[in-house]
């Protein structure tokens, strides 16, 4: 499928949605704290986004019930918000509420109504910002900051290779090779990339082409200006394999029971690098990366 490139009006509608995005992260972080229900982050992130005249994307896509995704400890991603722990489909647990040394990744993807006049009661057409980070919530072992720490640099790392006439496959390569050389160095502590999910181009849509692989692969398609896209890695502190709950369908566990991190940025190819849409304040990047 072709590769949307998108005019400066669609990209400049783009950063106002990616800003809103990021904006719904920074809102949300000081409710991140044992004892609150993830439930309570949805509701709390849904008005949020309401209030500033855009409308929560995952809700009812595909029959997703909630807002926003919290993926929690061995939950690779798309969580649902709940008010209570429950058990799922594989005899994992589904956490609902947080506890003292949890981490937890949030998932924003936000609409901003092409029309501003639109009804908010349902899905509008318009832009979409998509974003999620890791939190840490209470006193956090040191493994599980190093998996969020590691996990974040590989988001960086694969950000960093793109620019005009590299491909999509450079992305993934680069950060399949970041994560083997931090194996080597911690051969006891392997990391193992994700294989079933990926980033994804994004606009008006809220998936398009391309699908942007976090592994090692030869996807020789030129990157070129104006092309927007998410990456996310996700990255598992045992196996890539993961399971999907037969009961949400939506839920998805590590195989082994071990944790998972996941940090995702959406981003613009430039003449000269790349524009991160979806930067927030505490992260040292610049929002203009130029790229060699």
């Amino acid at each position: 499928m072709t590769i949307k490139i998108k005019t400066e009006a669609e990209i400049e509608k783009l950063r106002v949605a990616g800003k809103l995005a990021a904006d719904v992260l920074e809102m949300i972080e000081p409710y991140v704290k044992p004892g609150v229900t993830t439930e309570e982050l949805d509701q709390r992130c849904h008005q949020f986004i309401l209030e500033h005249g855009a409308y929560p994307a995952p809700l009812d896509y595909h029959g997703f019930p909630k807002s926003i995704c919290t993926s929690v400890n061995h939950i690779v991603c798309h969580g649902i918000p709940a008010t209570e722990d429950a058990i799922g489909s594989t005899g994992k647990l589904k956490p609902g509420i947080l506890k003292d040394g949890d981490i937890v990744n949030i998932d924003i993807t936000v609409i901003i109504p092409d029309d501003k006049d639109a009804s908010l009661e349902t899905r509008p057409y318009g832009y979409h910002g998509d974003t999620s980070r890791m939190f840490l919530v209470g006193d956090v072992s040191p493994a599980d900051k190093r998996l969020c720490m590691v996990t974040q640099e590989a988001l960086y790392v694969g950000m960093r290779k793109v620019k005009p006439g590299a491909t999509i496959g450079d992305i993934g390569t680069a950060i399949d090779k970041y994560i083997r050389e931090n194996n080597k160095k911690n051969p006891r502590n392997k990391f193992s990339i994700v294989k079933d999910f990926c980033g994804h181009g994004i606009g008006d849509e809220f998936h398009e082409e391309p699908q942007v692989v976090h592994y090692r692969n030869s996807d020789r398609r030129v990157l070129q200006p104006g092309m927007v896209f998410t990456i996310e890695p996700m990255i598992n502190a045992g196996k890539f394999g993961c399971s999907v709950d037969s009961e949400d369908d939506w839920t998805v566990y590590t195989g082994d029971g071990k944790n998972s991190a996941q940090w995702e940025h959406m981003i613009v190819v430039t003449e000269t690098g790349c524009e991160v849409l979806t930067l927030r304040p505490e992260e040292t990047i610049p929002r203009i990366m130029v790229n060699n």
